[in-house]
């Protein structure tokens, strides 16, 4: 059974409402971001058909500390298409995610999962795949560097033709451990023993990372302190 959180003190807060909530972000790839209903809008500026190049990467530009519950909320508009969230992302070797003396990054997987940053990463919208992600609805934790595919749990938000608002996803990372909660269910946990992937990653950055040609809405991006809960 694994141990309880305790949510402090808010260390970052966003609304992602308008362009100036994202001006310092980084884009890696070629996202076209809008503000069509006063909510941070995403989806690809190339042509599906180009691939992995089509997809990209949205990091906000804070370093946060390790155990941190980042949440926010999500709305697909159109699939198909993939959506992903980076949290602990640094460069290797102690270097900040955006050392200039890292390989350039442009949004195509393997250069995140096999490259030269180190990160947790979760995807939690998965329908671009019709032979399995459209077929067979998880969510996934994988940690890189390398393809590790660590835990999967059930994803339950519907597909784009049934959505009626928005979900709130809330990840947390704790003391070794990962949450994933969607409107509160839980939706997987699992603890990184720093043996069998590495050493437990720390601190870093976070970031949103689409597959086109999904589109999708975001806001409200909040990030509390935690820690792990007194037993009594």
């Amino acid at each position: 059974m694994s141990p309880d959180f305790a949510t402090g003190d808010v260390v970052y807060e966003n609304p992602l409402a308008q362009e100036s909530d994202v001006a310092d972000f980084v884009r890696e790839g070629q996202p076209i971001v809008t503000f069509p209903a006063g909510t941070l809008r995403l989806e690809n500026g190339m042509d599906p058909k180009e691939g992995q190049a089509a997809n990209y990467l949205f990091w906000c530009p804070e370093v946060f500390p390790a155990d941190v519950a980042v949440s926010w909320d999500f709305r697909p508009i159109r699939e198909p298409g993939l959506a992903m969230f980076w949290i602990a992302a640094s460069g290797k070797d102690g270097k900040d995610l955006f050392d200039p003396s890292l390989a350039p990054r442009a949004g195509q997987y393997r250069q995140y999962h096999s490259g030269d940053i180190n990160a947790y990463h979760l995807s939690y919208f998965r329908r671009s795949n019709p032979e399995n992600e459209r077929t067979f609805h998880t969510c996934n934790l994988r940690k890189s560097y390398g393809f590790h595919l660590i835990t999967q749990g059930a994803d339950p938000i519907p597909s784009v033709i049934d959505i009626k608002s928005s979900y709130h996803i809330e990840v947390v990372k704790c003391s070794g451990w990962i949450w994933l909660k969607i409107n509160d269910l839980p939706i997987f946990e699992w603890h990184d023993d720093g043996r069998e992937y590495g050493p437990v990653l720390e601190g870093g950055r976070i970031g949103f990372r689409q597959m086109a040609p999904l589109v999708a809405d975001y806001s409200n991006l909040t990030v509390r302190k935690v820690s792990m809960a007194d037993a009594g």
